[in-house]
């Protein structure tokens, strides 16, 4: 296995890329830190419902919910060994995610990192589901998602993809309800891992100082060559328009809390790696000029006690969908929805060249400190590839947008009609 060097002069740093003859790509990101950081994902999220391979003559949809449901299972071995003790007893750290568009185990440690990477490889490449433990898995993730509807952030969240998306699949919980998940068998399980597990669509991510032998050896010692599995997915025709204005939850909060969000409307089905870049690099300079604690926008709003420090604001871009969030605390949050909507309105307006090189340099120096965590490094930098995109080349990226780039992306992006407000309030004392 042979790997190539990638490097970044401006930040002074690279990694290392090989492919594996199993068909995984492997890249190794060097850091001169204590902590070995690893994070094996694939391509395959809750969004991915709709789907079929070269080998299948129509699509199959499955059930909301399954990508997390594997997740879950495949820490379950089949000689009924216990995952995160393997992992405990290297003294490693285990876990694992899933978001919309991949899923992804990981461990930290600060010793005996090849031998956990084994240990992560194994589990992840072995499942084992029978109808048993997949009944079983039921009762837990169904407690799960009972809990999800217990918590104000995680239903203010979704309650504003709900205004904002029509049909597609972002809208729906990545843990799915009790009743998607009730449809979930073991057959269908397997089928979606032999589909989105296929090594071809998986990728490694190794930070901090690993060896590139030891790598290699681990893995010409757990992986075997596969077939590559070529798929293709499907969504639901999205409209441009959103789904309503506002949704309003009561939870027991003391204040209450809003998101709002502005859906994209630009959206390609092709669409080049350095245009994902450009794109990306565009709205989260928007973002910072418009709506962040540096913003106008944001010190109206904190002088008139509108909203406190408890103030977020990011865009969210996929090549299917994408949105800007905008999340806080507001006794009067239809007063900071209204907000949202005239500077959007105005946004071009707004735009000056101060502004622009502020929030460069502040978007820039984020991106360089971006590269001081492992964790964060790999996890931003999968991210990333899943994306068809490369962090190492996004600072410049970033360098290269111009104010013209802004105006542009404004008047492709910006509308204050697909702008909705999620609300979650206090709930009302019965007389």
């Amino acid at each position: 296995m042979r790997f190539y060097t990638k490097e970044n002069p401006r930040l002074q740093e690279k990694y290392y890329q090989g492919n594996h003859p199993s068909g995984l790509k492997v890249v190794i990101i060097p850091k001169a830190h204590k902590k070995a950081f690893a994070l094996f994902g694939t391509r395959y999220g809750s969004i991915h419902r709709t789907f079929k391979t070269d080998a299948d003559q129509d699509f199959i949809t499955v059930p909301d919910g399954i990508a997390h449901f594997l997740e879950h299972k495949l820490f379950e071995n089949e000689d009924g060994s216990d995952t995160f003790a393997d992992f405990a007893a290297l003294g490693a750290s285990c876990n694992a995610f899933t978001s919309t568009e991949m899923t992804a185990y990981l461990f930290s440690a600060t010793d005996h990192y090849e031998e956990a990477l084994s240990v992560l490889l194994k589990f992840v490449t072995a499942p084992h589901f029978t109808p048993e433990t997949v009944q079983k898995e039921m009762g837990i993730i169904g407690q799960e998602i009972r809990m999800g509807h217990d918590e104000p952030f995680h239903q203010l969240y979704y309650g504003l993809l709900d205004a904002l998306y029509v049909n597609h699949n972002v809208k729906v919980d990545i843990a799915g309800t009790e009743e998607t998940i009730s449809h979930i068998t073991h057959e269908i399980l397997y089928r979606c891992y032999n589909t989105f597990y296929d090594l071809s669509n998986m990728l490694l991510v190794l930070c901090g100082p690993w060896n590139k032998a030891g790598v290699v050896e681990v893995l010409d010692e757990t992986l075997k060559e596969c077939r590559s599995v070529r798929i293709e997915t499907a969504f639901p025709t999205e409209p441009k328009r959103i789904n309503k204005k506002k949704v309003v939850k009561e939870f027991p909060v003391a204040l209450p809390l809003f998101a709002v969000g502005m859906k994209e409307g630009d959206l390609k089905k092709r669409i080049r790696p350095e245009e994902i870049l450009k794109k990306q690099a565009e709205h989260e300079l928007l973002s910072d000029i418009l709506f962040g604690k540096s913003s106008r926008f944001y010190n109206e709003m904190y002088e008139k006690g509108l909203v406190g420090d408890k103030f977020s604001v990011e865009y969210n871009l996929s090549r299917s969908y994408g949105y800007l969030l905008i999340l806080g605390e507001s006794h009067r949050p239809e007063t900071v929805y209204r907000h949202v909507r005239e500077t959007v309105k105005n946004a071009a307006a707004l735009l000056t060249p101060e502004d622009f090189e502020r929030s460069r340099r502040a978007v820039y120096a984020r991106c360089v400190k971006d590269w001081n965590s492992t964790t964060e490094i790999a996890e931003t930098f999968m991210d990333f590839a899943f994306a068809g995109t490369d962090m190492l080349d996004y600072p410049d990226a970033i360098a290269a947008v111009t104010l013209e780039d802004l105006q542009e992306r404004i008047r492709k992006s910006y509308r204050a009609d697909r702008i909705a407000l999620s609300v979650v309030k206090p709930i009302k004392e019965k007389k």
